[in-house]
C-alpha cells in the first residue's frame, strides 16, 4: 500500500510537470525590414523598446520593433480579436464557457495603445486548461502588433502591474492546482527556429549545466533585480555604480540607457548609426571581448558569438539603446545564454548555463 500511494504522488507530479515547445517567430522588425517598410516606420516611430515598462498614462509615439515577442506558445481557445485580418481570431459566441466582463481595457505601448474589453473562459495553455481565466479582447492594436506573428501575449509578470488587476494566468495555475510547483522555467535555444522550451511547474535539467544561482528580486512588478555592472576585461563600461534590470523573454535584444549602450557598442568595437543600429565586421566576432553582467554579485559572462546577429545585411550587435531611463533589460541574448527560472512564490529568479 505504501508503494502505491508513493507510485501515485510521483504520477501526480509528473501530471503537474508541463514541457511546451516554443517557435522562434519573426520580430516586427525583420518582417518590416523584408518588406521594405522598416526605414519609413522607424522615421515615424522612434525606437523606444523600454516603453512597455513605464506606464505614465501617456501615449508617446515611439518604436517597440524589437519588443514584440519573438517565441510563442499555443494558446488553445484564446486568440486576438483583431481588426488585423492577418491574425487568428477568438469568436466568443462559439464558446459556451465564456462571459463577458464589465469593465473595457486599455493598454499603452510605445507605438500606441491596445482597447478592447475584458472576458473569461477556460484558457488552455498547451496543455494545460485554466478555468475562469479573465483576458483582454482587443478591438484595436498598436500598429507594430500587425507584424508580429503571434497573436496574442501571454503576461508572466505580477499581478500588480496587472490591468485592471486581473489575475494572471499562471497565478491561477498555481491556485487551481494545476502546477507542482509555483516556478516557470524558459530555455532558448540559440539562434534556431526549434528546440526552445518552457517548463510551467518545475524545470528541465537537461536543458543547463552546473547549479542555479538564485537572485532576489528588487521589485515583484516584472522580473527586476539589482545589477551591478556591467564589465569588458574587468573594467567597468556600464551600469556603473549599480542599476535595475529586468529580465525579459518579450524583448529580443540586451537594453540599457543611451549613454551606456553607446559606450558598450564602442568597446566591443561596433560602429552606431543615427539610428542606433550597432554594426561590426563579421570577420572580426571571433576576436570581440566578452562582456559580463554582474548581478547580485554573480558574473554572467556573454560571449560576442551570442550578442551578434548574423544576417544577409551584415552583423549587428544586440546591444539596444533604451532612452534616458535608467533601466536594463536582459532580453532573449542574454537568455538563449543563460537558462532562466521563475519562482513566483519566492520571488527570485535562477540563472544558470545553458546546455
Amino acid at each position: 500500500m505504501k508503494w502505491l500511494v508513493v507510485l501515485a504522488a510521483l504520477v501526480a507530479f509528473a501530471e503537474c510537470l508541463h514541457k511546451m515547445p516554443l517557435i522562434k517567430g519573426k520580430s516586427a522588425r525583420q518582417t518590416l525590414k523584408e518588406k521594405g517598410l522598416w526605414e519609413e516606420y522607424r522615421k515615424n516611430h522612434p525606437y523606444n523598446p523600454t516603453a512597455k515598462f513605464y506606464n505614465s498614462g501617456t501615449e508617446s509615439m515611439t518604436n517597440d520593433a524589437d519588443v514584440s515577442p519573438d517565441y510563442c506558445i499555443k494558446l488553445q481557445n484564446l486568440k486576438m480579436h483583431s481588426s488585423a485580418e492577418n491574425h487568428n481570431q477568438f469568436n466568443p459566441s462559439q464558446s459556451s464557457t465564456f462571459q463577458w466582463g464589465d469593465e473595457s481595457l486599455s493598454i499603452q505601448y510605445g507605438t500606441g495603445s491596445m482597447t478592447g474589453l475584458l472576458g473569461s473562459d477556460t484558457v488552455q495553455v498547451g496543455g494545460i486548461s485554466v478555468a475562469k481565466q479573465v483576458f483582454g479582447l482587443s478591438e484595436s492594436e498598436a500598429s507594430f502588433m500587425t507584424y508580429m506573428q503571434a497573436d496574442g501575449i501571454l503576461g508572466l509578470a505580477f499581478q500588480s502591474i496587472a490591468s485592471d488587476n486581473v489575475v494572471p494566468v499562471f497565478n491561477n495555475m498555481i491556485t487551481q492546482g494545476l502546477v507542482s510547483e509555483p516556478i516557470f522555467s524558459v530555455y532558448l535555444s540559440g539562434n534556431s527556429a526549434q528546440g526552445s522550451e518552457v517548463v510551467f511547474g518545475g524545470t528541465d535539467s537537461t536543458h543547463y549545466t552546473g547549479t542555479i544561482t538564485w537572485i532576489p528580486l528588487s521589485s515583484a512588478t516584472y522580473w527586476q533585480i539589482n545589477m551591478d555592472s556591467v564589465t569588458i576585461n574587468g573594467q567597468t563600461v556600464a551600469c556603473s555604480g549599480g542599476c535595475q534590470a529586468i529580465i525579459d523573454t518579450g524583448t529580443s535584444l540586451i537594453v540599457g540607457p543611451t549613454t551606456d549602450i553607446n559606450n558598450l557598442n564602442s568597446w566591443v568595437g561596433a560602429s552606431t548609426d543615427q539610428s542606433g543600429d550597432a554594426t561590426v565586421n563579421c570577420q572580426n566576432i571571433p576576436s570581440m571581448p566578452d562582456v559580463t553582467f554582474t548581478l547580485n554579485g554573480n558574473a554572467f559572462t556573454v560571449p560576442a558569438s551570442a550578442y551578434v546577429s548574423q544576417s544577409s545585411s551584415g552583423c549587428m550587435t544586440g546591444f539596444g539603446q533604451g532612452g534616458t531611463m535608467q533601466l536594463w533589460i536582459l532580453g532573449d541574448v542574454f537568455i538563449r545564454e543563460y537558462y532562466a527560472v521563475f519562482n513566483a512564490q519566492s520571488q527570485n529568479i535562477g540563472l544558470a548555463k545553458s546546455a
